[in-house]
Protein backbone atom coordinates (compact mmCIF):
# COMPACT_ATOMS: atom_id res chain seq x y z
CA UNK A 1 0.00 0.00 0.00
CA UNK A 2 1.27 3.35 -0.56
CA UNK A 3 2.63 5.94 1.99
CA UNK A 4 0.02 8.45 0.39
CA UNK A 5 -2.91 5.77 1.00
CA UNK A 6 -1.79 5.18 4.71
CA UNK A 7 -1.86 8.93 5.51
CA UNK A 8 -5.35 9.24 3.80
CA UNK A 9 -6.67 6.55 5.53
CA UNK A 10 -5.32 7.65 9.16
CA UNK A 11 -6.46 11.09 8.19
CA UNK A 12 -9.97 9.90 7.86
CA UNK A 13 -9.79 7.89 10.96
CA UNK A 14 -8.79 11.07 12.71
CA UNK A 15 -11.59 12.87 11.36
CA UNK A 16 -13.70 10.13 12.65
CA UNK A 17 -12.52 9.86 15.90
CA UNK A 18 -12.32 13.63 16.47
CA UNK A 19 -15.76 14.79 15.59
CA UNK A 20 -17.45 11.91 17.60
CA UNK A 21 -15.55 12.56 20.73
CA UNK A 22 -15.57 16.60 20.92
CA UNK A 23 -17.02 17.77 23.78
CA UNK A 24 -18.58 14.68 25.02
CA UNK A 25 -20.11 14.45 28.24
CA UNK A 26 -20.90 17.88 28.21
CA UNK A 27 -19.39 20.90 30.71
CA UNK A 28 -18.85 18.46 33.81
CA UNK A 29 -16.73 16.52 31.88
CA UNK A 30 -15.07 19.20 30.15
CA UNK A 31 -14.31 21.21 33.08
CA UNK A 32 -12.46 17.78 34.95
CA UNK A 33 -10.36 16.93 31.15
CA UNK A 34 -9.45 20.84 31.06
CA UNK A 35 -7.77 20.22 34.49
CA UNK A 36 -5.96 16.81 33.35
CA UNK A 37 -5.06 18.75 30.41
CA UNK A 38 -2.83 21.51 32.52
CA UNK A 39 -0.46 18.55 33.36
CA UNK A 40 0.60 17.77 29.78
CA UNK A 41 2.20 21.52 29.63
CA UNK A 42 5.64 22.47 30.28
CA UNK A 43 4.76 24.60 33.59
CA UNK A 44 5.22 22.11 35.96
CA UNK A 45 8.28 20.71 34.43
CA UNK A 46 9.67 24.09 34.36
CA UNK A 47 9.43 24.51 38.21
CA UNK A 48 10.76 21.09 38.87
CA UNK A 49 13.88 21.95 36.74
CA UNK A 50 14.13 25.58 38.64
CA UNK A 51 13.33 23.77 41.90
CA UNK A 52 16.49 21.23 41.71
CA UNK A 53 18.87 23.92 40.04
CA UNK A 54 17.64 26.84 42.88
CA UNK A 55 16.00 25.65 45.53
CA UNK A 56 16.82 22.22 46.61
CA UNK A 57 19.88 21.37 44.52
CA UNK A 58 19.81 17.55 43.24
CA UNK A 59 22.38 16.67 40.69
CA UNK A 60 20.45 13.61 39.57
CA UNK A 61 16.81 14.54 39.56
CA UNK A 62 17.86 18.63 37.81
CA UNK A 63 19.73 15.69 35.05
CA UNK A 64 17.29 13.49 34.11
CA UNK A 65 14.09 16.14 34.17
CA UNK A 66 16.17 18.78 32.15
CA UNK A 67 16.97 16.34 29.61
CA UNK A 68 13.99 14.69 29.13
CA UNK A 69 12.17 18.28 29.29
CA UNK A 70 15.04 18.99 26.67
CA UNK A 71 14.98 16.54 24.53
CA UNK A 72 10.85 16.96 24.14
CA UNK A 73 11.25 20.27 23.06
CA UNK A 74 13.82 19.97 20.14
CA UNK A 75 12.25 16.75 18.53
CA UNK A 76 8.80 18.20 18.89
CA UNK A 77 9.16 21.75 17.52
CA UNK A 78 11.51 20.10 14.80
CA UNK A 79 8.71 17.77 13.76
CA UNK A 80 6.06 20.48 13.97
CA UNK A 81 7.50 22.10 11.63
CA UNK A 82 8.59 19.68 9.05
CA UNK A 83 4.89 18.54 9.10
CA UNK A 84 2.99 21.66 9.66
CA UNK A 85 -0.18 20.04 10.32
CA UNK A 86 -2.88 22.00 10.99
CA UNK A 87 -5.14 22.10 14.23
CA UNK A 88 -8.63 20.32 14.38
CA UNK A 89 -10.36 23.91 14.81
CA UNK A 90 -8.68 24.87 11.39
CA UNK A 91 -9.28 21.94 9.05
CA UNK A 92 -12.96 21.37 10.20
CA UNK A 93 -16.12 24.79 9.27
CA UNK A 94 -16.31 26.28 13.53
CA UNK A 95 -19.58 24.14 13.65
CA UNK A 96 -18.29 20.99 13.29
CA UNK A 97 -15.25 20.88 16.09
CA UNK A 98 -15.78 23.28 19.25
CA UNK A 99 -12.28 24.44 21.04
CA UNK A 100 -12.93 24.09 25.15
CA UNK A 101 -9.38 26.07 25.60
CA UNK A 102 -7.63 28.96 24.11
CA UNK A 103 -6.27 27.77 20.69
CA UNK A 104 -3.43 27.09 20.14
CA UNK A 105 -1.07 28.50 17.83
CA UNK A 106 1.34 26.19 16.88
CA UNK A 107 1.26 22.63 14.55
CA UNK A 108 -0.93 19.81 15.68
CA UNK A 109 1.51 17.37 14.87
CA UNK A 110 2.68 15.51 17.04
CA UNK A 111 1.00 16.38 20.97
CA UNK A 112 3.34 18.57 23.12
CA UNK A 113 1.21 17.60 25.78
CA UNK A 114 1.60 13.99 25.43
CA UNK A 115 5.11 13.56 25.22
CA UNK A 116 5.04 15.61 28.15
CA UNK A 117 3.28 13.33 30.24
CA UNK A 118 4.21 9.62 28.64
CA UNK A 119 8.26 10.97 29.16
CA UNK A 120 7.99 12.59 32.80
CA UNK A 121 5.37 9.63 33.84
CA UNK A 122 8.36 6.65 32.55
CA UNK A 123 10.95 9.00 34.29
CA UNK A 124 9.57 9.13 37.65
CA UNK A 125 7.69 6.20 37.69
CA UNK A 126 9.75 3.64 36.07
CA UNK A 127 13.48 5.39 36.63
CA UNK A 128 13.34 7.69 39.56
CA UNK A 129 10.83 4.84 41.74
CA UNK A 130 11.29 1.84 39.88
CA UNK A 131 8.09 1.07 40.73
CA UNK A 132 5.48 -0.71 38.09
CA UNK A 133 2.49 0.07 40.23
CA UNK A 134 3.45 3.82 40.09
CA UNK A 135 4.58 3.28 36.53
CA UNK A 136 1.32 1.71 35.44
CA UNK A 137 -0.98 4.90 37.02
CA UNK A 138 1.46 7.53 35.24
CA UNK A 139 0.18 5.76 32.32
CA UNK A 140 -3.18 5.43 32.59
CA UNK A 141 -3.17 9.04 34.18
CA UNK A 142 -1.59 10.04 30.71
CA UNK A 143 -4.25 8.08 28.90
CA UNK A 144 -6.66 10.17 30.23
CA UNK A 145 -4.26 13.68 29.38
CA UNK A 146 -4.29 12.30 25.71
CA UNK A 147 -7.65 12.10 25.21
CA UNK A 148 -8.69 15.48 27.16
CA UNK A 149 -6.91 16.75 23.85
CA UNK A 150 -9.08 14.87 21.73
CA UNK A 151 -12.42 16.05 23.52
CA UNK A 152 -11.13 19.56 24.06
CA UNK A 153 -10.92 19.89 20.01
CA UNK A 154 -6.81 20.57 19.92
CA UNK A 155 -5.34 17.13 18.55
CA UNK A 156 -6.39 14.68 16.51
CA UNK A 157 -6.04 11.09 17.74
CA UNK A 158 -2.34 10.43 16.29
CA UNK A 159 -1.15 13.89 17.27
CA UNK A 160 -1.37 11.99 20.91
CA UNK A 161 -0.42 8.59 19.92
CA UNK A 162 2.81 9.78 17.99
CA UNK A 163 3.50 12.21 20.76
CA UNK A 164 3.57 9.41 23.17
CA UNK A 165 5.77 7.01 21.62
CA UNK A 166 8.07 10.10 20.97
CA UNK A 167 7.75 10.92 24.89
CA UNK A 168 9.12 6.84 25.07
CA UNK A 169 11.48 7.75 22.37
CA UNK A 170 12.40 10.94 24.38
CA UNK A 171 13.16 9.07 27.50
CA UNK A 172 14.96 6.33 26.73
CA UNK A 173 17.45 8.49 24.73
CA UNK A 174 17.24 11.18 28.45
CA UNK A 175 17.90 8.15 30.93
CA UNK A 176 20.81 6.08 28.55
CA UNK A 177 22.48 9.11 26.82
CA UNK A 178 21.65 12.70 28.10
CA UNK A 179 20.77 12.20 31.12
CA UNK A 180 24.19 10.72 32.11
CA UNK A 181 26.19 13.03 30.32
CA UNK A 182 24.45 15.59 32.13
CA UNK A 183 25.05 14.47 35.28
CA UNK A 184 28.81 14.63 34.20
CA UNK A 185 28.86 18.08 33.12
CA UNK A 186 27.36 19.49 36.52
CA UNK A 187 29.78 17.61 38.57
CA UNK A 188 32.61 18.77 36.52
CA UNK A 189 31.27 22.62 36.71
CA UNK A 190 31.24 21.97 40.76
CA UNK A 191 34.59 21.97 40.96
CA UNK A 192 34.91 25.39 39.72
CA UNK A 193 31.77 26.94 41.89
CA UNK A 194 33.06 29.82 44.57
CA UNK A 195 30.32 29.10 46.71
CA UNK A 196 29.54 25.50 48.98
CA UNK A 197 27.28 23.71 47.84
CA UNK A 198 24.81 21.83 49.02
CA UNK A 199 22.96 18.90 48.30
CA UNK A 200 19.05 18.06 48.75
CA UNK A 201 18.74 20.75 51.03
CA UNK A 202 17.15 24.26 51.28
CA UNK A 203 19.81 26.44 49.39
CA UNK A 204 21.26 28.76 52.33
CA UNK A 205 21.88 31.52 49.47
CA UNK A 206 18.04 32.13 49.50
CA UNK A 207 18.49 33.61 52.72
CA UNK A 208 21.91 34.79 53.23
CA UNK A 209 22.22 36.10 49.61
CA UNK A 210 19.95 38.78 48.60
CA UNK A 211 20.71 38.77 45.00
CA UNK A 212 20.42 34.80 44.85
CA UNK A 213 17.33 35.40 46.27
CA UNK A 214 15.67 37.30 44.00
CA UNK A 215 17.01 36.17 41.01
CA UNK A 216 15.54 32.59 42.06
CA UNK A 217 12.16 34.64 42.29
CA UNK A 218 12.41 36.04 39.28
CA UNK A 219 12.91 32.79 36.92
CA UNK A 220 9.66 31.35 39.47
CA UNK A 221 7.36 34.37 38.40
CA UNK A 222 8.82 34.04 34.68
CA UNK A 223 7.81 30.68 34.49
CA UNK A 224 4.61 31.36 36.03
CA UNK A 225 3.88 34.31 33.53
CA UNK A 226 4.99 32.11 30.35
CA UNK A 227 2.17 29.75 31.98
CA UNK A 228 -0.60 32.16 31.74
CA UNK A 229 0.66 33.87 28.32
CA UNK A 230 -2.22 33.04 26.49
CA UNK A 231 -4.20 34.80 29.14
CA UNK A 232 -2.22 38.07 29.21
CA UNK A 233 -2.39 38.50 25.29
CA UNK A 234 -6.42 38.26 25.53
CA UNK A 235 -6.89 40.77 27.93
CA UNK A 236 -4.71 42.61 25.91
CA UNK A 237 -6.30 42.80 23.34
CA UNK A 238 -9.27 43.53 24.84
CA UNK A 239 -7.84 46.65 26.27
CA UNK A 240 -6.73 47.75 22.76
CA UNK A 241 -10.39 47.39 21.32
Amino acid sequence: MKISNILKKIDQWDQKIILKYNGMGGKPITYILKFFSFFGRETIWLYLIAFYLLIWYDPFLLSYISTTFLIGLVLILVIKQAVKRKRPFESFKEDKIIVFERRPISRSFPSWHAYNIVANGLLIGFFFLNSLFITILFLGFACIVCFSRIQLGVHYPSDVIFGSIFGIIGFLIAIYLMGPLLVLFLSYLEQFSTYEIHYQQINPLLISNLGYFLLSLIIFVLIFLLAIEKQLRSILRENKK
